[in-house]
Protein backbone atom coordinates (compact mmCIF):
# COMPACT_ATOMS: atom_id res chain seq x y z
CA UNK A 1 0.00 0.00 0.00
CA UNK A 2 1.30 3.46 -0.86
CA UNK A 3 2.39 5.74 2.03
CA UNK A 4 -0.43 8.19 1.23
CA UNK A 5 -2.93 5.37 1.50
CA UNK A 6 -1.40 4.29 4.79
CA UNK A 7 -1.79 7.81 6.16
CA UNK A 8 -5.42 7.89 5.05
CA UNK A 9 -6.09 4.56 6.74
CA UNK A 10 -4.76 5.89 10.00
CA UNK A 11 -7.47 8.56 9.96
CA UNK A 12 -10.29 6.10 9.35
CA UNK A 13 -12.19 4.69 12.31
CA UNK A 14 -12.57 0.93 12.45
CA UNK A 15 -16.05 -0.47 12.17
CA UNK A 16 -17.56 2.46 10.32
CA UNK A 17 -17.68 4.88 13.25
CA UNK A 18 -19.32 8.27 13.35
CA UNK A 19 -16.29 10.36 12.31
CA UNK A 20 -15.99 10.86 8.57
CA UNK A 21 -12.89 9.45 6.79
CA UNK A 22 -12.30 12.60 4.75
CA UNK A 23 -8.67 11.81 4.11
CA UNK A 24 -9.59 8.55 2.45
CA UNK A 25 -12.27 10.27 0.36
CA UNK A 26 -9.77 12.95 -0.64
CA UNK A 27 -7.26 10.29 -1.67
CA UNK A 28 -9.88 8.52 -3.81
CA UNK A 29 -10.98 11.76 -5.45
CA UNK A 30 -7.41 12.86 -6.15
CA UNK A 31 -6.36 9.49 -7.57
CA UNK A 32 -9.41 9.23 -9.84
CA UNK A 33 -9.07 12.82 -11.05
CA UNK A 34 -5.40 12.32 -11.88
CA UNK A 35 -6.14 9.14 -13.83
CA UNK A 36 -9.07 10.66 -15.75
CA UNK A 37 -7.81 14.19 -16.31
CA UNK A 38 -7.07 13.52 -19.97
CA UNK A 39 -10.55 12.05 -20.48
CA UNK A 40 -11.79 15.62 -21.02
CA UNK A 41 -10.07 15.52 -24.43
CA UNK A 42 -12.41 12.69 -25.44
CA UNK A 43 -15.12 13.19 -28.06
CA UNK A 44 -18.54 11.66 -28.63
CA UNK A 45 -18.17 8.03 -29.75
CA UNK A 46 -20.26 5.11 -31.02
CA UNK A 47 -23.65 5.08 -29.23
CA UNK A 48 -23.10 8.63 -27.95
CA UNK A 49 -24.29 9.94 -31.29
CA UNK A 50 -27.63 8.13 -31.17
CA UNK A 51 -28.49 8.54 -27.48
CA UNK A 52 -26.94 11.93 -26.67
CA UNK A 53 -26.12 14.02 -29.73
CA UNK A 54 -28.92 13.15 -32.15
CA UNK A 55 -31.76 12.35 -29.72
CA UNK A 56 -34.01 15.43 -29.69
CA UNK A 57 -35.59 14.27 -26.42
CA UNK A 58 -32.44 15.02 -24.40
CA UNK A 59 -31.41 18.34 -25.96
CA UNK A 60 -33.06 20.37 -23.19
CA UNK A 61 -35.01 19.93 -19.98
CA UNK A 62 -38.19 21.02 -21.76
CA UNK A 63 -37.65 18.43 -24.50
CA UNK A 64 -37.02 15.75 -21.89
CA UNK A 65 -40.19 16.64 -20.01
CA UNK A 66 -42.25 16.59 -23.20
CA UNK A 67 -40.97 13.07 -23.97
CA UNK A 68 -42.11 11.63 -20.65
CA UNK A 69 -43.13 9.01 -19.72
CA UNK A 70 -40.28 7.07 -21.24
CA UNK A 71 -37.68 4.44 -20.45
CA UNK A 72 -34.64 5.25 -18.31
CA UNK A 73 -36.01 8.71 -17.51
CA UNK A 74 -33.31 9.72 -15.00
CA UNK A 75 -30.50 8.74 -17.35
CA UNK A 76 -32.03 10.89 -20.07
CA UNK A 77 -32.63 13.67 -17.56
CA UNK A 78 -28.91 13.71 -16.83
CA UNK A 79 -28.16 14.12 -20.55
CA UNK A 80 -30.72 16.91 -20.85
CA UNK A 81 -29.29 18.67 -17.80
CA UNK A 82 -25.83 18.49 -19.34
CA UNK A 83 -27.03 20.09 -22.57
CA UNK A 84 -29.04 22.68 -20.65
CA UNK A 85 -26.01 23.65 -18.56
CA UNK A 86 -24.20 25.01 -21.60
CA UNK A 87 -20.86 23.44 -20.62
CA UNK A 88 -20.91 21.21 -23.68
CA UNK A 89 -18.64 18.19 -23.95
CA UNK A 90 -16.62 19.20 -20.89
CA UNK A 91 -19.81 19.16 -18.81
CA UNK A 92 -20.57 15.59 -19.85
CA UNK A 93 -17.07 14.46 -18.88
CA UNK A 94 -17.17 16.34 -15.58
CA UNK A 95 -20.49 14.71 -14.66
CA UNK A 96 -19.22 11.23 -15.49
CA UNK A 97 -16.04 11.73 -13.49
CA UNK A 98 -17.97 13.12 -10.49
CA UNK A 99 -20.25 10.07 -10.53
CA UNK A 100 -17.23 7.76 -10.66
CA UNK A 101 -15.55 9.51 -7.73
CA UNK A 102 -18.79 9.33 -5.74
CA UNK A 103 -19.05 5.61 -6.49
CA UNK A 104 -15.48 5.00 -5.28
CA UNK A 105 -16.30 6.80 -2.02
CA UNK A 106 -19.58 4.90 -1.61
CA UNK A 107 -17.81 1.60 -2.28
CA UNK A 108 -15.22 2.50 0.36
CA UNK A 109 -17.92 3.36 2.90
CA UNK A 110 -19.92 0.20 2.21
CA UNK A 111 -16.88 -2.06 2.30
CA UNK A 112 -15.77 -0.38 5.52
CA UNK A 113 -18.91 -1.63 7.20
CA UNK A 114 -18.39 -5.04 5.61
CA UNK A 115 -14.82 -5.19 6.96
CA UNK A 116 -16.09 -4.77 10.51
CA UNK A 117 -18.68 -7.51 10.26
CA UNK A 118 -16.48 -10.01 8.39
CA UNK A 119 -13.55 -9.68 10.81
CA UNK A 120 -11.29 -8.51 8.02
CA UNK A 121 -9.42 -6.29 10.49
CA UNK A 122 -6.17 -7.83 11.72
CA UNK A 123 -4.50 -6.19 14.73
CA UNK A 124 -4.27 -2.46 13.95
CA UNK A 125 -3.72 -2.82 10.21
CA UNK A 126 -6.61 -4.57 8.49
CA UNK A 127 -9.55 -2.42 9.56
CA UNK A 128 -9.53 -0.09 6.57
CA UNK A 129 -6.74 -1.49 4.39
CA UNK A 130 -9.13 -3.84 2.58
CA UNK A 131 -11.88 -1.23 1.90
CA UNK A 132 -9.45 1.49 0.83
CA UNK A 133 -7.38 -0.80 -1.38
CA UNK A 134 -10.57 -2.11 -2.98
CA UNK A 135 -11.93 1.39 -3.55
CA UNK A 136 -8.65 2.52 -5.11
CA UNK A 137 -8.67 -0.44 -7.47
CA UNK A 138 -12.27 0.35 -8.35
CA UNK A 139 -11.37 3.99 -9.01
CA UNK A 140 -8.22 3.34 -11.03
CA UNK A 141 -8.77 0.11 -12.96
CA UNK A 142 -8.81 0.91 -16.70
CA UNK A 143 -11.80 -1.36 -17.35
CA UNK A 144 -13.89 1.43 -15.80
CA UNK A 145 -13.10 3.81 -18.67
CA UNK A 146 -16.01 2.45 -20.69
CA UNK A 147 -18.40 3.68 -18.01
CA UNK A 148 -16.57 6.96 -17.38
CA UNK A 149 -14.78 8.23 -20.49
CA UNK A 150 -17.32 6.71 -22.90
CA UNK A 151 -20.12 9.18 -22.23
CA UNK A 152 -23.13 6.93 -22.86
CA UNK A 153 -21.48 4.39 -20.57
CA UNK A 154 -22.93 6.65 -17.87
CA UNK A 155 -25.90 4.30 -17.67
CA UNK A 156 -23.69 1.81 -15.80
CA UNK A 157 -21.99 4.29 -13.48
CA UNK A 158 -25.08 6.36 -12.64
CA UNK A 159 -27.16 3.25 -11.90
CA UNK A 160 -24.34 2.01 -9.66
CA UNK A 161 -24.38 5.34 -7.81
CA UNK A 162 -28.04 4.91 -6.90
CA UNK A 163 -27.56 1.23 -6.06
CA UNK A 164 -24.60 1.77 -3.73
CA UNK A 165 -26.29 4.74 -2.09
CA UNK A 166 -29.41 2.63 -1.54
CA UNK A 167 -27.37 -0.18 0.01
CA UNK A 168 -25.51 2.21 2.30
CA UNK A 169 -28.73 3.95 3.35
CA UNK A 170 -30.24 0.58 4.21
CA UNK A 171 -27.13 -0.21 6.26
CA UNK A 172 -27.83 2.90 8.33
CA UNK A 173 -31.25 1.52 9.26
CA UNK A 174 -29.52 -1.32 11.12
CA UNK A 175 -27.84 0.97 13.63
CA UNK A 176 -29.64 0.17 16.92
CA UNK A 177 -28.32 3.35 18.55
CA UNK A 178 -30.01 5.61 16.00
CA UNK A 179 -33.46 7.08 16.82
CA UNK A 180 -36.40 5.33 15.22
CA UNK A 181 -37.23 8.42 13.15
CA UNK A 182 -33.71 8.50 11.73
CA UNK A 183 -33.82 4.82 10.81
CA UNK A 184 -37.20 5.28 9.15
CA UNK A 185 -35.82 8.18 7.15
CA UNK A 186 -32.86 6.14 5.95
CA UNK A 187 -35.19 3.28 5.02
CA UNK A 188 -37.38 5.59 2.90
CA UNK A 189 -34.26 7.06 1.30
CA UNK A 190 -32.99 3.59 0.46
CA UNK A 191 -36.25 2.67 -1.31
CA UNK A 192 -36.29 5.99 -3.18
CA UNK A 193 -32.68 5.54 -4.30
CA UNK A 194 -33.20 2.04 -5.67
CA UNK A 195 -36.24 3.26 -7.61
CA UNK A 196 -34.11 6.11 -8.99
CA UNK A 197 -31.61 3.47 -10.05
CA UNK A 198 -34.35 1.58 -11.86
CA UNK A 199 -35.13 4.81 -13.71
CA UNK A 200 -31.51 4.83 -14.85
CA UNK A 201 -30.78 1.21 -15.76
CA UNK A 202 -32.58 -2.04 -15.10
CA UNK A 203 -29.52 -3.80 -13.63
CA UNK A 204 -30.41 -2.39 -10.18
CA UNK A 205 -32.99 -5.17 -9.96
CA UNK A 206 -30.26 -7.15 -8.20
CA UNK A 207 -30.14 -4.70 -5.25
CA UNK A 208 -32.47 -6.85 -3.07
CA UNK A 209 -30.12 -9.78 -3.56
CA UNK A 210 -27.17 -7.55 -2.65
CA UNK A 211 -28.99 -6.53 0.54
CA UNK A 212 -29.52 -10.18 1.41
CA UNK A 213 -25.85 -10.87 0.73
CA UNK A 214 -24.76 -8.12 3.12
CA UNK A 215 -26.91 -9.66 5.87
CA UNK A 216 -25.58 -13.16 5.21
CA UNK A 217 -21.92 -12.04 5.22
CA UNK A 218 -21.78 -11.27 8.92
CA UNK A 219 -19.29 -13.25 10.98
CA UNK A 220 -20.74 -11.86 14.20
CA UNK A 221 -23.87 -14.01 14.01
CA UNK A 222 -25.01 -17.30 12.49
CA UNK A 223 -26.14 -17.32 8.86
CA UNK A 224 -29.83 -16.42 8.91
CA UNK A 225 -31.55 -16.85 5.59
CA UNK A 226 -34.91 -15.68 6.93
CA UNK A 227 -33.38 -12.42 8.15
CA UNK A 228 -31.70 -11.90 4.80
CA UNK A 229 -34.95 -12.41 2.91
CA UNK A 230 -36.75 -10.03 5.24
CA UNK A 231 -34.12 -7.36 4.62
CA UNK A 232 -34.48 -7.74 0.86
CA UNK A 233 -38.29 -7.97 0.71
CA UNK A 234 -39.25 -4.24 0.85
CA UNK A 235 -36.87 -3.31 -1.96
CA UNK A 236 -37.96 -6.30 -4.00
CA UNK A 237 -41.62 -5.35 -3.61
CA UNK A 238 -40.90 -1.74 -4.57
CA UNK A 239 -38.96 -2.80 -7.66
CA UNK A 240 -41.64 -5.27 -8.73
CA UNK A 241 -44.33 -2.61 -8.37
CA UNK A 242 -42.24 -0.14 -10.38
CA UNK A 243 -41.59 -2.83 -12.99
CA UNK A 244 -45.30 -3.48 -13.38
CA UNK A 245 -45.89 0.25 -13.84
CA UNK A 246 -43.11 0.45 -16.42
CA UNK A 247 -44.67 -2.46 -18.31
CA UNK A 248 -47.35 -0.05 -19.49
CA UNK A 249 -44.76 1.63 -21.73
CA UNK A 250 -44.73 0.08 -25.21
CA UNK A 251 -41.02 0.89 -25.59
CA UNK A 252 -40.11 -1.67 -22.93
CA UNK A 253 -42.01 -4.38 -24.76
CA UNK A 254 -40.23 -3.52 -28.00
CA UNK A 255 -36.89 -3.81 -26.25
CA UNK A 256 -37.84 -7.17 -24.74
CA UNK A 257 -39.05 -8.41 -28.10
CA UNK A 258 -35.80 -7.42 -29.80
CA UNK A 259 -33.86 -9.06 -26.97
CA UNK A 260 -35.65 -12.40 -27.13
CA UNK A 261 -35.40 -12.50 -30.91
CA UNK A 262 -31.67 -11.74 -30.90
CA UNK A 263 -30.75 -15.37 -30.19
CA UNK A 264 -32.13 -18.45 -28.45
CA UNK A 265 -31.96 -18.40 -24.64
CA UNK A 266 -29.95 -21.63 -24.55
CA UNK A 267 -27.44 -20.34 -27.07
CA UNK A 268 -27.13 -17.09 -25.15
CA UNK A 269 -26.48 -18.89 -21.86
CA UNK A 270 -23.79 -21.12 -23.37
CA UNK A 271 -22.16 -18.14 -25.03
CA UNK A 272 -22.27 -16.10 -21.85
CA UNK A 273 -20.23 -18.77 -20.08
CA UNK A 274 -17.41 -17.72 -22.38
CA UNK A 275 -18.34 -14.03 -22.15
CA UNK A 276 -17.84 -14.07 -18.37
CA UNK A 277 -14.44 -15.69 -18.87
CA UNK A 278 -13.63 -12.92 -21.35
CA UNK A 279 -14.60 -10.28 -18.77
CA UNK A 280 -12.45 -11.95 -16.12
CA UNK A 281 -9.60 -11.72 -18.61
CA UNK A 282 -10.24 -8.00 -18.97
CA UNK A 283 -9.63 -7.59 -15.24
CA UNK A 284 -6.25 -9.29 -15.25
CA UNK A 285 -5.16 -8.21 -18.76
CA UNK A 286 -6.46 -4.63 -18.89
CA UNK A 287 -4.27 -3.61 -21.82
CA UNK A 288 -6.56 -5.56 -24.16
CA UNK A 289 -9.68 -3.46 -23.49
CA UNK A 290 -11.91 -3.30 -26.54
CA UNK A 291 -14.97 -1.12 -27.18
CA UNK A 292 -16.44 -3.52 -29.75
CA UNK A 293 -15.39 -7.13 -29.06
CA UNK A 294 -16.69 -9.92 -31.25
CA UNK A 295 -17.30 -13.22 -29.49
CA UNK A 296 -18.46 -16.29 -31.42
CA UNK A 297 -21.84 -17.82 -30.61
CA UNK A 298 -21.72 -21.15 -28.80
CA UNK A 299 -24.59 -23.32 -29.99
CA UNK A 300 -23.78 -26.59 -28.21
CA UNK A 301 -21.83 -27.94 -25.28
CA UNK A 302 -18.10 -28.28 -25.78
CA UNK A 303 -15.30 -29.35 -23.46
CA UNK A 304 -14.32 -25.74 -22.77
CA UNK A 305 -17.94 -24.71 -22.16
CA UNK A 306 -18.44 -27.55 -19.69
CA UNK A 307 -15.16 -26.70 -17.94
CA UNK A 308 -16.25 -23.08 -17.54
CA UNK A 309 -19.65 -24.11 -16.19
CA UNK A 310 -17.97 -26.39 -13.64
CA UNK A 311 -15.50 -23.66 -12.67
CA UNK A 312 -18.29 -21.14 -12.04
CA UNK A 313 -20.31 -23.72 -10.11
CA UNK A 314 -17.26 -24.54 -8.00
CA UNK A 315 -16.67 -20.83 -7.29
CA UNK A 316 -20.28 -20.34 -6.22
CA UNK A 317 -20.17 -23.52 -4.10
CA UNK A 318 -17.01 -22.23 -2.42
CA UNK A 319 -18.74 -18.93 -1.72
CA UNK A 320 -21.76 -20.68 -0.22
CA UNK A 321 -19.55 -22.88 1.94
CA UNK A 322 -17.58 -19.83 3.10
CA UNK A 323 -20.55 -17.78 4.33
CA UNK A 324 -20.09 -18.83 7.94
CA UNK A 325 -16.31 -18.94 8.39
CA UNK A 326 -14.96 -16.77 5.57
CA UNK A 327 -17.74 -14.33 4.73
CA UNK A 328 -15.30 -11.85 3.17
CA UNK A 329 -14.42 -14.44 0.51
CA UNK A 330 -18.10 -15.30 0.01
CA UNK A 331 -19.01 -11.66 -0.49
CA UNK A 332 -16.36 -11.07 -3.18
CA UNK A 333 -17.41 -14.08 -5.24
CA UNK A 334 -21.16 -13.65 -4.90
CA UNK A 335 -21.02 -9.90 -5.59
CA UNK A 336 -19.16 -10.42 -8.87
CA UNK A 337 -21.58 -12.97 -10.28
CA UNK A 338 -24.63 -11.14 -8.89
CA UNK A 339 -23.88 -7.90 -10.74
CA UNK A 340 -23.08 -9.71 -13.98
CA UNK A 341 -26.31 -11.73 -13.90
CA UNK A 342 -28.59 -9.11 -15.55
CA UNK A 343 -26.33 -8.67 -18.58
CA UNK A 344 -24.42 -11.95 -18.81
CA UNK A 345 -26.82 -14.80 -18.22
CA UNK A 346 -30.13 -15.77 -19.85
CA UNK A 347 -31.48 -12.52 -21.28
CA UNK A 348 -29.99 -11.92 -24.74
CA UNK A 349 -28.56 -8.52 -25.67
CA UNK A 350 -27.56 -7.15 -29.04
CA UNK A 351 -23.91 -7.09 -27.95
CA UNK A 352 -22.81 -10.21 -26.14
CA UNK A 353 -20.30 -8.48 -23.93
CA UNK A 354 -19.01 -4.99 -23.07
CA UNK A 355 -16.33 -3.90 -20.63
CA UNK A 356 -18.75 -1.56 -18.83
CA UNK A 357 -20.70 -4.59 -17.62
CA UNK A 358 -17.87 -4.99 -15.12
CA UNK A 359 -18.39 -1.56 -13.58
CA UNK A 360 -20.31 -2.54 -10.43
CA UNK A 361 -19.17 -6.18 -10.53
CA UNK A 362 -15.53 -5.08 -10.13
CA UNK A 363 -16.19 -4.29 -6.47
CA UNK A 364 -16.19 -8.06 -5.77
CA UNK A 365 -12.71 -8.88 -7.15
CA UNK A 366 -11.39 -5.54 -5.87
CA UNK A 367 -12.60 -6.46 -2.38
CA UNK A 368 -10.79 -9.81 -2.55
CA UNK A 369 -7.61 -8.01 -3.62
CA UNK A 370 -8.13 -5.59 -0.74
CA UNK A 371 -8.46 -8.46 1.72
CA UNK A 372 -5.17 -9.86 0.43
CA UNK A 373 -3.60 -6.43 0.93
CA UNK A 374 -4.92 -6.37 4.50
CA UNK A 375 -3.35 -9.73 5.25
CA UNK A 376 -0.04 -8.61 3.80
CA UNK A 377 -0.20 -5.39 5.80
CA UNK A 378 -0.85 -7.35 9.00
CA UNK A 379 2.01 -9.72 8.27
CA UNK A 380 4.29 -6.83 7.34
CA UNK A 381 3.72 -5.18 10.72
CA UNK A 382 6.12 -7.72 12.24
CA UNK A 383 8.77 -7.28 9.53
CA UNK A 384 11.78 -5.03 9.54
CA UNK A 385 11.60 -1.59 7.98
CA UNK A 386 13.11 -2.51 4.60
CA UNK A 387 10.61 -5.31 3.78
CA UNK A 388 7.73 -3.11 4.95
CA UNK A 389 8.92 -0.33 2.66
CA UNK A 390 9.19 -2.80 -0.23
CA UNK A 391 5.64 -4.00 0.43
CA UNK A 392 4.32 -0.43 0.44
CA UNK A 393 6.24 0.32 -2.74
CA UNK A 394 4.79 -2.76 -4.45
CA UNK A 395 1.27 -1.63 -3.59
CA UNK A 396 2.01 1.85 -4.89
CA UNK A 397 3.40 0.44 -8.14
CA UNK A 398 0.26 -1.62 -8.74
CA UNK A 399 -2.00 1.39 -8.19
CA UNK A 400 0.19 3.67 -10.31
CA UNK A 401 0.22 1.07 -13.09
CA UNK A 402 -3.58 0.88 -13.06
CA UNK A 403 -3.83 4.66 -13.15
CA UNK A 404 -1.33 4.88 -16.00
CA UNK A 405 -3.24 2.27 -18.01
CA UNK A 406 -6.44 4.23 -17.42
CA UNK A 407 -4.83 7.42 -18.68
CA UNK A 408 -3.51 5.55 -21.70
CA UNK A 409 -6.93 4.06 -22.41
CA UNK A 410 -8.56 7.50 -22.21
CA UNK A 411 -6.47 8.63 -25.18
CA UNK A 412 -8.35 6.16 -27.39
CA UNK A 413 -11.44 8.36 -27.01
CA UNK A 414 -9.68 11.47 -28.34
CA UNK A 415 -10.94 10.96 -31.90
CA UNK A 416 -13.17 8.60 -33.82
CA UNK A 417 -10.25 7.38 -35.91
CA UNK A 418 -8.27 6.52 -32.76
CA UNK A 419 -11.32 4.86 -31.20
CA UNK A 420 -12.14 2.65 -34.17
CA UNK A 421 -8.52 1.96 -35.07
CA UNK A 422 -8.10 0.45 -31.62
CA UNK A 423 -11.30 -1.61 -31.90
CA UNK A 424 -10.51 -2.84 -35.41
CA UNK A 425 -6.98 -3.83 -34.43
CA UNK A 426 -8.22 -5.83 -31.42
CA UNK A 427 -11.19 -7.34 -33.32
CA UNK A 428 -9.76 -8.07 -36.78
CA UNK A 429 -12.75 -10.27 -37.66
CA UNK A 430 -15.36 -7.68 -36.67
CA UNK A 431 -17.02 -6.15 -39.77
CA UNK A 432 -18.71 -3.41 -37.74
CA UNK A 433 -15.39 -2.20 -36.34
CA UNK A 434 -13.86 -2.13 -39.81
CA UNK A 435 -16.86 -0.33 -41.34
CA UNK A 436 -16.95 2.26 -38.56
CA UNK A 437 -13.23 2.83 -38.91
CA UNK A 438 -13.80 3.36 -42.62
CA UNK A 439 -16.50 5.93 -41.89
CA UNK A 440 -14.26 7.78 -39.40
CA UNK A 441 -11.40 7.81 -41.92
CA UNK A 442 -13.72 9.11 -44.63
CA UNK A 443 -14.87 11.99 -42.42
CA UNK A 444 -11.21 12.77 -41.73
CA UNK A 445 -10.56 13.02 -45.48
CA UNK A 446 -8.49 9.82 -45.68
CA UNK A 447 -10.45 8.32 -48.58
CA UNK A 448 -7.99 5.64 -49.66
CA UNK A 449 -7.72 4.20 -46.17
CA UNK A 450 -11.48 4.47 -45.75
CA UNK A 451 -12.14 2.46 -48.89
CA UNK A 452 -9.73 -0.21 -47.69
CA UNK A 453 -11.66 -0.56 -44.43
CA UNK A 454 -15.06 -0.67 -46.15
CA UNK A 455 -13.79 -3.46 -48.42
CA UNK A 456 -12.37 -5.26 -45.42
CA UNK A 457 -15.77 -5.09 -43.71
CA UNK A 458 -17.46 -6.50 -46.80
CA UNK A 459 -14.91 -9.29 -47.03
CA UNK A 460 -15.85 -10.26 -43.49
CA UNK A 461 -19.59 -9.83 -44.09
CA UNK A 462 -20.69 -9.47 -47.74
CA UNK A 463 -24.24 -8.65 -46.56
CA UNK A 464 -23.19 -5.67 -44.45
CA UNK A 465 -25.55 -3.11 -46.01
CA UNK A 466 -24.15 -0.05 -44.24
CA UNK A 467 -20.64 -0.79 -45.51
CA UNK A 468 -21.99 -1.19 -49.05
CA UNK A 469 -23.82 2.15 -48.92
CA UNK A 470 -20.91 4.04 -47.37
CA UNK A 471 -18.50 2.62 -49.93
CA UNK A 472 -20.79 3.80 -52.74
CA UNK A 473 -21.08 7.27 -51.19
CA UNK A 474 -17.31 7.43 -50.79
CA UNK A 475 -16.76 6.51 -54.44
CA UNK A 476 -19.32 9.11 -55.50
CA UNK A 477 -17.54 11.76 -53.45
CA UNK A 478 -20.56 12.26 -51.19
CA UNK A 479 -18.84 10.99 -48.05
CA UNK A 480 -15.93 12.72 -46.40
CA UNK A 481 -14.26 16.11 -46.67
CA UNK A 482 -14.94 17.95 -49.88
Amino acid sequence: MAPAATDAIAAVPTGGGASTPWRAFLLLATAATAAYLNSFAGTFQFDDWAVIVEDARVQSLAAWWASMPGIRPLLKLSYAANWQSGFGLAGFHAFNLAVHIANACLAFALLGRLAARTRTAVANHGAMVAPLAAALIFALHPVQTEAVTYLSGRSASLATLFALASLLACERTRDPAAPVAHRAGWWIASIALVLAGLGTKETVLVVPFALALLVLCDARRPVRLREALAAAAPHAIALIAAGIAAASLPRYWLLLESSFTARALGVNLLTQLHAVAYLLGQLVLPWRLNADPLLPLVTSWTASTAALALAYAAALALAAASLRRRPALAFGIFWFFLWLAPTNSLLPRLDLVNDRQLYAALIGPAWLAGCLAARLAAAGATWRRAPRTALAAAGAVVLLALGALTTQRNSVYASETAFWSDAAAKSPDNPRAAANLGYALALAGRSTEAERQFRRALALDPQYTRAVINLMLLQEGSLGKQ
